[in-house]
């Protein structure tokens, strides 16, 4: 009786995962059809923030980051830790006029039942926000997260 229901509830949690992941495509998908994503406009140029935004993912532990210049947008993943299976993640930069840009960014965890991210696009749009001040004060960005003062 227990071993058939440790093998019910094994199967219930493989169908729950694997139904349940997300891909960097589903992060285009949402970005694209409008649904998802956190936008905010900084005064950078896109070129600017194309480098803080791949900076700021560095910061925040992910993968390699998959460029899509000519697109504008660029996408990550980050492994999972003690908290969460992962996320992944994409970022757009869109120049508004010559001297501000609208960053969106979109964040899914790998699997839709994780409770918790490894990155909340909240915490993108702080860490980038603390980059453009160091950028604005002229000094190079740190290839590690500065502390928050």
């Amino acid at each position: 009786m227990a071993i058939r229901f440790i093998s019910t509830v094994a199967l219930v949690l493989s169908v729950a995962l694997v139904g349940g992941c997300s891909t960097m495509n589903d992060v285009v998908r949402v970005k694209e059809n409008g649904k998802e994503g956190t936008s905010q406009t900084y005064a950078v140029s896109a070129d600017q923030a194309w480098d803080i935004s791949k900076t700021v993912f560095r910061w925040e532990g992910a993968d390699a980051i998959e460029e899509h210049r000519d697109s504008g947008y660029m996408l990550t993943s980050s492994g999972p830790n003690l908290v969460s299976w992962g996320a992944v993640m994409g970022a757009w930069i869109e120049p508004v006029g010559t001297d501000n840009t609208k960053v969106t960014v979109v964040t899914k965890r790998r699997i839709s039942v994780n409770v918790a991210t490894t990155l909340r696009e909240s915490t993108y749009h702080e860490s980038f926000a603390k980059a453009v001040e160091i950028v604005k004060r002229g000094d190079p960005l740190p290839a590690i997260k500065p502390k928050s003062q």
